[in-house]
């Protein structure tokens, strides 16, 4: 097989459309989607977000992808990749990463931190015979919506509603960034990447609930939910698909302003989104958590959810 790595700015939306397709046999495959949500939606807006992006070609085909995104200057370059199951074991991943490094080199510094979804075992061989080293494990969570769930008990004076577009959405950014000022991704979006998340079919405001004080309506925390696994017609898709498991809710975001902390928001608006995603009749709810947020483990285990997955980000040792 002759295949070769390429490099570009801007993906083609054939080239677009083939790493979709690409990004789903592997999830199909491994029982993990390789890319991140914010790479496929950069990918679904057209490929033009900053980043460099490397292709393994087979003739036209593309087999192989690596997201590279070199604009984080505090962190680091980070980059993501995925080779097609059928042609695995024949040195991509090696290539792909191999060219990732060069990237860096040319544009960060020579960092870079490379995500392995899933935790996969030969995943984590390359990465370390590459010369990465093991820094952060992003756990997923599972929970029944079949179990009993508690009660909502709202701490005095607090109200919840549902977000709505256009009026809560720099209230909402300014909170966000406040409760993850320290996440090396969440604390860090722009009102341009909540307009992307809103404008994305899966999005339904009954579904982002904030708590907001009676007196004044200032938002005090928020849970957004998510929904995977029901039929959405995206407009850079060609059509619906079937998803390969039955509709699962996600915790997709939770946060509680820094002033609001200690009087049990948190336990309260992680119930209120788990009762409205029983409500709308799903089995199961997932999230993610990173291991070392040991008060945020042991609050949703404390709730019933219990380790599913890993996914793993290493940093390449220089």
């Amino acid at each position: 097989m002759s295949t070769e790595v390429q490099r570009a700015d801007r993906l083609s939306q054939d080239q677009v459309e083939q790493v979709l397709a690409l990004m789903r046999a592997a999830g199909d495959t491994d029982g993990a989607l390789p890319l991140s949500e914010h790479v496929v939606l950069h990918l679904r807006d057209g490929g033009e977000a900053p980043a460099v992006h490397l292709l393994a070609l087979d003739d036209d085909n593309v087999v192989g992808y690596a997201h590279v995104d070199t604009t984080d200057a505090v962190e680091g370059a980070s980059a993501e990749l995925v080779v097609h199951p059928l042609h695995r074991r024949h040195g991509l991943g090696r290539a792909l990463v191999t060219v990732a490094m060069a990237v860096a080199d040319e544009r960060a510094d020579g960092r870079l931190r490379l995500w392995a979804h899933g935790d996969h075992p030969s995943a984590s061989a390359l990465a370390i015979r590459l010369g990465f080293d093991r820094v952060r494990v992003l756990l997923q969570l599972r929970r029944s919506l079949f179990a009993p769930l508690d009660e909502i008990r709202l701490p005095a004076g607090v109200r919840l509603r549902a977000f709505e577009p256009g009026r809560d959405d720099e209230a909402w950014l300014a909170v966000n960034s406040a409760a993850f000022a320290e996440h090396p991704e969440q604390g860090k979006w722009t009102l341009e990447d909540l307009h992307v998340r809103l404008r994305e079919p899966w999005f339904e405001a009954a579904g982002f609930i904030l708590a907001t004080d009676e007196r004044d309506d200032r938002l005090l925390g928020f849970h957004w939910t998510k929904v995977h696994g029901e039929t959405h017609v995206h407009p850079h898709d060609t059509g619906e698909r079937p998803h390969a498991h039955e509709p699962i809710g996600e915790v997709y975001v939770l946060g509680v302003a820094p002033d609001a902390h200690g009087g049990g928001l948190g336990r309260a608006l992680t119930l209120a989104g788990l009762h409205h995603l029983r409500n709308r009749g799903l089995a199961q709810v997932m999230l993610y958590v990173d291991e070392s947020n040991t008060r945020a483990v042991e609050l949703y285990q404390k709730l019933g959810f219990v380790r599913w997955s890993n996914d793993v980000s290493f940093q390449r040792a220089l």
